[in-house]
C-alpha cells in the first residue's frame, strides 16, 4: 500500500487518516492546547487513542516518523520531536496552575539556576515544566523520601523544601531537578495496559546525570 504523505498544515482528518494508514490499525486522534503532554496514547476498545498537542499539524515528515515510531513502540528518542517542540514555543500555552506561587529562591539553593542550567545541558531546553519548592507541612516530615514530584496535569515540579539546607549538597539537589524534569520529558509510557513511571528507558536516561554516581552515594548514606 502506498504511505499518505502529508504537506504543512494538516487537519485533524486527514493526521488520523496518516497515523491509521501507517500504523494500520484504527486511531482516536485527539487535538489539544496541553503543553504539559503534547502527545499520549491508550488503548481503548481496540483503537488506539491518541492526544496531540495541535502545533503538530505543522509538523514534517521526520517529526509525524517519530510520533510513528513512539506509538508502535513506545521509542523515546525523539531528536526531531523536540527539536520541533523548541522551535514552536511561542504556540505552547503554558498557563500557571491556579493558586500556585512558584517559589524557586531558596535560603541555600535557587532552583530556577539549577533548572535553567540542567534544561539547557540535558534537555536541549525543551522542558517546559513550572517548578516550585513544596509547600512545608508535618507530612513532609513524615515522608522525607518523597524528595520531589511532577504533575502532568499542572506541569509542574515541586521539589521537597526539606532539602533546601546548608548540609544539603548542591548536585543531590540537582539530581531531584534533574529527575523531576525527566518525569515531565518523557511522560509516562505505556507498558502493556499499565503505566510505567520508572520504565526501562527512564532509568537509563536518569544514569546520564554525570553526577549520578555521587548523588546516589550522597543519599544512601542517610546525610
Amino acid at each position: 500500500m502506498t504511505h499518505l504523505h502529508l504537506f504543512f498544515g494538516h487537519s485533524a482528518t486527514s493526521l488520523q487518516r496518516y497515523l491509521e494508514d501507517r500504523l494500520k490499525r484504527p486511531v482516536s486522534l485527539v487535538l489539544t492546547d496541553n503543553a504539559s503532554t503534547m502527545l499520549s496514547v491508550r488503548v481503548r476498545t481496540g483503537a488506539l487513542t491518541v492526544r496531540l498537542h495541535r502545533m503538530f499539524c505543522n509538523a514534517g515528515q521526520d517529526v509525524l516518523d517519530e510520533i510513528v515510531l513512539y506509538l508502535k513502540n513506545g521509542k523515546n528518542a525523539m531528536p526531531y520531536f523536540r527539536k520541533f517542540v523548541r522551535e514552536h514555543q511561542a504556540e505552547l500555552k503554558t498557563k500557571a496552575p491556579r493558586n500556585v506561587v512558584a517559589r524557586t529562591r531558596g535560603k541555600f539553593h535557587d532552583l530556577r539556576e539549577l533548572y535553567d542550567t540542567i534544561n539547557k545541558e540535558y534537555f536541549e531546553s525543551a522542558v517546559t515544566a513550572a517548578i516550585t519548592w513544596g509547600t512545608r507541612s508535618p507530612r513532609y516530615a513524615v515522608r522525607k523520601r518523597t524528595l520531589g514530584s511532577y504533575s502532568e496535569r499542572t506541569n509542574l515540579i515541586r521539589i521537597n523544601p526539606l532539602l533546601d539546607k546548608k548540609t544539603v549538597p548542591q548536585y543531590f539537589v540537582a539530581f531531584i531537578v534533574y529527575h523531576e524534569m525527566l518525569h515531565a520529558a518523557m511522560g509516562t509510557p505505556l507498558k502493556g495496559k499499565r503505566r510505567s513511571v520508572h520504565s526501562r528507558e527512564f532509568r537509563r536516561r536518569e544514569k546520564l546525570f554525570h553526577e549520578y554516581d555521587r548523588a546516589m552515594a550522597w543519599e544512601q548514606r542517610g546525610e
